[in-house]
């Protein structure tokens, strides 16, 4: 059965919308868990570098396995390795909050975490997100896909918000455990799926399938373009996101909970955006809404961070999260849609590691936030992802 309507028939699927759930309870726990390791980090060592590199260690899996992970997911069944994934992230989270109870976490047990929750986040698109697009079809990726920038981006509302809560209220113990209970709920959903992938034959070694995921990205017509906005977003764009707990506790004066309520206004426009897409969206309009919002992302932040006060700072941030619903939404969609169906899990292992280069846009945040401030750096960083853009318009656009 299939139902109209904003979901445009997605919705209908029993296995989308339970994928779609387990990208909630997931994305809810990582904001949740994100906001609280940011918040923390810069509250013991008043660091803006090292708060950028905890975010950095989360994409340097991507970088390093993107590319192998997309080429290992369809050599298992995406339902267990999705299991999987879920049962590391339950322990890990499980650990720091047990550290925390004990008085005994230290940085690089965070450090060590994120790595971890790194490397389950760069298998997200070719196992849950090439399972997503398996299940409804190319005909309807483009709406599911906006779907789950949705409900995903719903948990950038209560993910910063709750742990901003959480921080203030209990400390860090419960709000680990916190996310360990929102992993578990997610592998539970997962059980209930359906949906056996198909495992492909394995004509040619693990390097020599790598090797070819990235000569289809230089083979297939408009693919460059689409990593090439992915590179754009992830190095000058993303990277931003890390200083909000920053810029709000030294130039806005708010505390935990006031740095989670702003934190959730990303989360609001990111919402509401993808929220329009869903019914709205047409393929013509793909590339266009791709480079706008990547556009809308890294200048609305450069704004953010000159705002003096609370209030326009959040309205900064709520039209930050509709470029993102907008760069998110069309992503996977464009690779999905672009590449070949047998090629379609390791284009997406291409995708991830070009969203794991990144690191090196935390880098340069880490140390232009060290020499300049983190406000003046933001404002930096977010008009070099404009020109980036504007500079490479010719390849996105083709």
């Amino acid at each position: 059965m299939q139902i109209g309507g904003m979901g445009g028939g997605v919705l209908g699927v029993p296995d989308a919308r339970r994928i779609l759930a387990v990208g909630l309870l997931v994305s809810v726990a990582r904001w949740l868990e994100m906001l609280v390791v940011g918040v923390v980090v810069w509250q013991q060592t008043q660091s803006a570098f090292l708060v950028a590199m905890m975010t950095l260690l989360r994409l340097l899996p991507m970088g390093l396995f993107g590319a192998f992970l997309g080429v290992a997911a369809d050599r298992v069944q995406r339902r267990a390795a999705l299991l999987a994934m879920l049962a590391v992230q339950v322990a890990t989270a499980s650990v720091l909050g047990g550290l925390a109870l004990a008085g005994v976490l230290d940085a690089w047990h965070l450090a060590v975490a994120s790595f971890v929750g790194g490397f389950v986040w760069a298998a997200d698109n070719p196992v849950r997100r090439m399972m997503l697009g398996e299940v409804v079809g190319a005909a309807r990726m483009a709406r599911a896909i906006s779907l789950d920038v949705v409900v995903n981006n719903a948990s950038r509302i209560a993910g910063p918000a709750v742990g901003g809560t959480l921080l203030a209220a209990f400390g860090l113990g419960p709000a680990f455990l916190v996310c360990a209970l929102f992993y578990g709920f997610a592998g539970a959903v997962a059980l209930r799926l359906d949906f056996r992938s198909e495992i492909a034959p394995r004509r040619a070694g693990v390097w020599r399938d790598m090797r070819d995921s990235f000569g289809l990205v230089l083979r297939t017509p408009g693919m460059a373009g689409v990593m090439v906005v992915t590179l754009i977003f992830n190095v000058f764009g993303w990277p931003l996101s890390s200083m909000i707990p920053v810029i709000g506790q030294e130039r806005l004066g708010l505390g935990a909970e006031g740095v989670g309520l702003i934190a959730a206004m990303d989360g609001i426009g990111a919402l509401l955006g993808a929220a329009l897409l869903v019914p709205l969206v047409r393929p013509a309009w793909y590339r266009n809404i791709y480079a706008g919002g990547t556009a809308l992302y890294c200048g609305l932040f450069a704004v953010f961070a000159l705002m003096p006060h609370a209030l326009p700072a959040a309205l900064a941030l709520l039209l930050v999260g509709i470029g993102n619903a907008g760069f998110a939404a069309m992503q996977a969609t464009l690779v999905y849609t672009t590449a070949p169906p047998e090629m379609r899990s390791r284009a997406l292992g291409v995708l991830s590691a070009c969203i794991g280069l990144g690191l090196v846009g935390f880098l340069h945040l880490g140390a232009m936030a060290n020499w300049l401030g983190a406000p003046a750096a933001t404002v930096l960083i977010g008009a070099e992802g404009v020109l980036a853009l504007v500079l490479t318009r010719r390849l996105w656009r083709g």
